[in-house]
């Protein structure tokens, strides 16, 4: 290996910038659990103005805002849907069963990365039976879909799967946490990306540098009943305030992350010429193909390149701490190495 390390791990390895540490050093606080802690007041008025949604709370974590809209959303033993992969099914380790009660089942992507057809929802979704009979109660969505190589869901068909799940009397939930990137994507309002559903999570750690925070938004209600479900998982914070102020200079650099929608295609471009099987990225999440993902990973490694597994593939994944240079490097260490 020669030269400094290339991390294209995640976008969650961005660090807050002297402006935002200083941002978080100056933060006017008090005490959240009370709630009176102004700038976490702050942070949630302008996410849920944002979000186009009545409310939000800040959670300290992505996972924990959707276990808290799920734990609301459920009674226990409710079957809810969702898209091969996304990560209430693969990456909370289980949470929404075991905590949130609910009968997690998969819906596949048979119209495109990350997203099935209207038609594919109704038939898994059914006609409501006898009392004895399993009943489907929730709709999971997620934009963008991480595991599908963060792909996009444009608003004409989230209309459609919406329009689907509210004739059948379905709640819906988004994960949203990297809903900035597709709204960046699709240069659209984060507002437009969610119409119709009943709450939403956002996160502030994916690319735009905070080191912890998200939201879930919803009704004024949802959120009261919100609100009580995280001081049930430990998520009542005190002086919260350091924190939400990195969330919000992050989400007054949503814009910035355009830039790093253009590394990837330039990085799935460059691999995809050095014989990668990769496609076009939607936004910052590059996946390619591989015949074996442990070997390629060990390549890339010793070539002073990090990244990490997802959905069998290796995926690489841009972010605000890399620089036009570093994807130049990257490819052509993997040029040379080849």
């Amino acid at each position: 290996m020669t030269g400094q390390l290339i991390d294209f791990r995640s976008d969650t390895v961005t660090r807050p910038d002297a402006i935002m540490r200083a941002a978080m050093a100056e933060a006017e606080v008090d005490d959240n659990v009370i709630g009176t802690d102004p700038t976490i007041a702050e942070l949630e008025r302008r996410a849920a103005q944002t979000l186009g949604m009545p409310a939000a709370l800040w959670t300290p974590s992505g996972t924990m805002a959707n276990l808290i809209a799920l734990s609301v959303h459920l009674q226990r033993g409710d079957r809810f849907l969702a898209t091969r992969g996304a990560h209430v099914l693969t990456n909370e380790l289980g949470s929404a069963a075991w905590l949130a009660g609910g009968m997690p089942d998969i819906l596949e992507h048979d119209a495109g990365p990350g997203r099935c057809l209207p038609e594919t929802l109704e038939a898994a979704i059914g006609n409501p039976g006898p009392y004895f009979t399993l009943r489907t109660t929730l709709l999971c969505l997620e934009n963008t879909h991480n595991a599908a190589g963060g792909a996009v869901t444009p608003p004409d068909e989230h209309a459609q799967l919406l329009s689907v799940a509210k004739q059948a009397g379905l709640t819906v939930h988004l994960d949203g946490a990297r809903i900035w990137h597709a709204a960046v994507a699709l240069q659209v309002p984060p507002a437009a990306l969610t119409v119709g559903v009943d709450s939403v999570s956002a996160c502030f750690s994916k690319g735009l540098g905070a080191p912890v925070g998200s939201v879930v938004a919803g009704s004024v209600e949802f959120v009261e009943q919100a609100r009580r479900m995280r001081q049930m998982l430990g998520g009542g914070v005190r002086q919260g305030g350091v924190l939400a102020a990195a969330c919000l200079v992050a989400l007054d650099r949503v814009d910035e992350l355009a830039e790093t929608h253009e590394f990837a295609k330039r990085l799935a471009d460059g691999l995809s010429e050095h014989g990668w099987d990769v496609r076009t990225p939607d936004t910052n999440i590059v996946l390619a193909g591989v015949p074996d993902v442990p070997t390629a990973l060990n390549w890339l490694g010793s070539l002073g390149i990090q990244a990490l597994p997802m959905a069998g593939k290796v995926r690489f994944v841009t972010h605000r701490d890399l620089s036009s240079a570093d994807i130049t490097e990257a490819l052509h260490r993997i040029k040379a190495g080849a």
